[in-house]
């Protein structure tokens, strides 16, 4: 067997360990949904058969419609809003020159390395002397001004690693820098673009201290928060309804991921960071 046979089979055996020890909890979790509410259950058990019955029973008892639409609109806005954000800020940096362009990128930069947990309760008071808690406001501005750090490194990369004759040729004709950015870079940019707006949105919809801290209300009350209640109240009276409705709560963001996949792929290697 060849040094390069033997490398490969290594590299498959390790990330297929990998992907077991991924792979295992959260089928565990999708498994126990499916037992009845009368199963025993103990470890990973494949149930005899598939009772939607548990899910139905949670989605009554937790109120989840309530919470998956808080959380869909929560999620949708900061995605949206730091996806245009972001391409702006990063065609600045990445394909326009100006003065003091570097320092302002790297001052940028402290939000991705900044621990966000030492900021919610000063923006607790802040939003509270300014009357946006227990509003949609107390979820979506915060997590915009947290994810465009981020999305403004990831547009910039990309901005950078595309071709400069394009810009110049598009200026040559006369283009304006934001036409040159909606008519001949942002069609490339859709990979990447989807990437960033497919992993905010799964960050802001995991999204649990800021919801914790700025939300009192019940009719405001985002997914992942409206779990924490459910378990907590639930711990020890039944784990299927828990594992139901943690699948309840998860499901959106998979479907989103199962949708966008092959953009999400591309964006992930178009934007391979070429400096």
């Amino acid at each position: 067997m060849t040094t390069a046979r033997r490398e490969q089979l290594l590299s498959y055996a390790v990330l297929g360990a990998f992907a077991i020890v991924a792979i295992y909890p959260i089928l565990s979790i999708v498994l126990l949904a499916f037992h009845r509410r009368s199963d025993l259950v103990t470890g990973f058990d494949i149930p005899d058969r598939l009772s939607f019955d548990t899910f139905k029973q949670a989605w009554e008892l937790g109120g989840f419609g309530r919470g998956l639409l808080n959380s869909f609109i929560v999620a949708a806005s900061v995605s949206v809003a730091t996806a245009v954000l972001s391409t702006l800020a990063g065609y600045a940096f990445g394909a326009m020159r100006f003065r003091g362009s570097e320092p302002l990128f790297y001052l940028l930069l402290i939000g991705l390395i900044f621990p966000y947990e030492a900021t919610v309760i000063p923006l607790y008071y802040v939003f509270k002397d300014a009357g946006l808690t227990d509003s949609y406001w107390a979820l979506i501005l915060p997590q915009i001004g947290l994810s465009i750090p981020f999305g403004t490194f990831w547009m910039r990369a990309f901005f950078r690693s595309t071709p400069i004759s394009l810009v110049e040729a598009s200026r040559l004709d006369g283009a304006s820098s934001l036409a040159t950015l909606l008519r001949v870079l942002l069609p490339q940019a859709k990979p990447a673009l989807t990437t960033l707006v497919v992993l905010v949105f799964m960050w802001t919809w995991n999204e649990f201290l800021l919801a914790l801290v700025m939300i009192q209300s019940d009719d405001l009350r985002t997914a992942p928060l409206g779990l924490a209640l459910f378990a907590g109240a639930n711990r020890t009276q039944d784990p299927t309804l828990t594992a139901a409705a943690a699948v309840l709560v998860a499901l959106p963001v998979v479907i989103v991921y199962v949708f966008l996949q092959r953009s999400f792929i591309r964006g992930m290697f178009a934007g391979g960071v070429k400096e």
